[in-house]
């Protein structure tokens, strides 16, 4: 992913501005206030405040379009949400189909973080949700670039309904998403990015282990996706 370099305005005007008058004092008992340099009385052009607040909106919509891609990028290949606007290091995308399991699964753990009974308990939620809500969360578990990759696309039948979390310490942060369409009208963004960070960063899955940082995120999923569509709806991570 390439980075963009704004270039900050000049704060040199471009022509000399003549030296503002320096206001005298109507008090007898007060002494002459003394002369100022030249380059100190040089007033800010209107120009200038209205280029920097330009450069303050682009900066803006920079990291609002470096978020809106880390929601809606590449699939299976890390999209990291490691904080509030942070960049995902640009990875090439793999597919693997034969780590795909025989059998359809809504989880999948090639990289070993989940025990059977974690597997089938993540898996009891998520058909919960998806009866419930109508919303389909699907889980991989890998280590970049041992993954299926895009082959989960078809395997998934990933659509506008489906989030698909992706379980990877490759960026630091081990938690990753691709969100549908549909889901990203009802749920604010910021509530993934907040989810990254409570249960994704790298001192809480260090500490408490990968699978729970799974597992931690899969519930905090679905106590969001079921709060009703609102104003604050998913504004607190449980």
């Amino acid at each position: 992913m390439a980075f963009l370099r704004l270039r900050s305005p000049s704060l040199a005007p471009a022509n000399p501005l003549p030296p503002l008058r320096t206001p005298t004092t109507t008090s007898s008992s007060a002494s002459p206030s003394p002369s100022l340099p030249p380059w100190s009385r040089v007033s800010i052009p209107t120009s200038l405040t209205r280029r920097s607040s330009s450069l303050s909106t682009a900066v803006s919509d920079l990291r609002s379009q470096s978020l809106n891609f880390l929601l809606s990028g590449a699939l299976a290949v890390g999209l990291s949400l490691a904080g509030a606007v942070g960049f995902a290091e640009a990875k090439v995308g793999v597919n693997k189909p034969e780590l795909l399991p025989k059998e359809y699964t809504t989880v999948i753990d090639v990289a070993g973080f989940l025990s059977d009974g974690q597997e089938k308990r993540l898996a009891q939620e998520i058909a919960d949700i998806e009866k419930d809500t109508g919303f389909k969360l699907r889980v991989l578990a890998q280590n970049y670039p041992d993954t299926p990759g895009l082959a989960i696309k078809d395997f998934w039948s990933v659509d506008d309904q489906t989030i698909v979390f992706v379980a990877d310490p490759t960026f630091g942060n081990i938690i990753n998403f691709n969100v549908g369409a549909s889901v990203d009208l009802d749920i604010p963004r910021s509530f993934w990015s907040r989810l990254a960070g409570k249960y994704g960063n790298i001192f809480y899955w260090k500490e408490k282990g990968e699978d729970a940082s799974v597992e931690a995120a899969v519930m905090a999923i679905s106590n969001c996706l079921r709060e009703p569509v609102g104003a604050n709806n998913c504004s607190e991570v449980k």
